[in-house]
């Protein structure tokens, strides 16, 4: 593997789940494979889950982990090709990335969308821009429009949960929220059920919240939530923002929020969130802290999707 940005990436989603499954039993089995390594982790959102599961996952596999906060711990950088840096930004990443990949064997980066302008945060110019000019492999830790990490861990999670020989029901249901959040966890997850084509996929979300169909293309989709949670085995909760108006909130009906009541005609769904969770508000307290939420587990998993993705990144060093 060269680089991990979105299933895309992934020449066998079960082969390398079964790895990471393989690496939550003995996490120090490749302890050597990392040796002399060293990974760099930017971070230019928030993060908890991500830097923490992916400094831990490095270490297993021998490396060293260094994270860097860009815009606090250093310069704000500039991502336009040909940009006149007139204004906040002091150095361009076609100047700090070569560095970068002079100090790293592999990058992870992490960044948020502005929800601004959809044309530019689906061109993911932050991620390519580090790709093109680091010269060494670079790990997605979520970008614009995508969560890769999130999703091999939601697959992780179903896999090691869900022992029937059927097909799971899978429902992503949109919640209510706050403030307008990014697509990408909700485009990540729609493209990685749909890729992995194990499931009977459903999507549901009040009109007007529909995602890319280039994500959501093999899913069933539904305004009814109701209807969509009827048989579910897992229920996968996260709110978005619009996409075709981008990143407007047009809707947050307290209605959407899950129940113990709403989900009486599910499988006795897993509940399934990529935190952090407002409570009461995306889910109710009633829901998160059942026997039936499966929230911890999936985040504790973090660690061995970052493992099982690094140690293919690093197999893949020289190739």
């Amino acid at each position: 593997m060269k680089q991990f940005l979105s299933v895309n990436d992934v020449p066998n989603i079960n082969a390398l789940v079964d790895k990471a499954l393989a690496y939550k039993i003995n996490p120090l089995a490749d302890q050597h494979l990392g040796q002399k390594k060293r990974m760099g982790l930017l971070f230019l959102n928030p993060s908890m889950r991500t830097r923490l599961s992916t400094q831990i996952a490095a270490q297993n596999l021998g490396m060293e982990a260094i994270v860097f906060n860009v815009g606090q711990d250093g310069w704000a950088l500039e991502f336009e090709d040909e940009a006149i840096m007139s204004g906040n930004t002091v150095e361009h990443v076609k100047d700090a990335a070569p560095i970068l990949g002079k100090y790293f064997d592999v990058l992870g980066v992490r960044t948020f969308p502005t929800l601004q302008n959809k044309e530019e945060d689906y061109s993911e110019l932050y991620v390519n821009q580090f790709i093109k000019y680091s010269g060494i492999p670079v790990i997605s830790l979520e970008s614009a429009t995508l969560h890769p990490l999130q999703s091999l861990t939601d697959l992780i999670t179903i896999t090691e949960t869900f022992k029937e020989k059927r097909k799971p029901r899978i429902v992503l249901t949109w919640a209510p929220h706050v403030k307008a959040l990014p697509q990408c966890v909700a485009n990540s997850f729609s493209q990685w059920v749909n890729a992995w084509g194990k499931a009977d996929f459903v999507i549901t979300h009040p009109e007007d919240y529909e995602l890319d169909p280039k994500f959501t293309k093999g899913a069933s989709i539904t305004h009814h939530q109701d209807e969509a949670l009827e048989n579910a085995d897992f229920v996968y909760v996260k709110n978005w923002s619009t996409y075709n108006d981008y990143g407007r909130i047009y809707c947050n009906d307290p209605q959407w929020m899950l129940t113990n009541k709403k989900l009486k005609p599910t499988n006795n769904a897993k509940i399934m969130h990529c935190l952090p969770v407002r409570r009461n508000v995306e889910l109710s307290d009633e829901v998160l802290d059942n026997a039936h939420s499966i929230v911890t587990q999936q985040a504790a998993n973090r660690v061995w999707a970052a493992q099982g993705v690094l140690s293919e990144v690093l197999n893949g060093l020289g190739k």
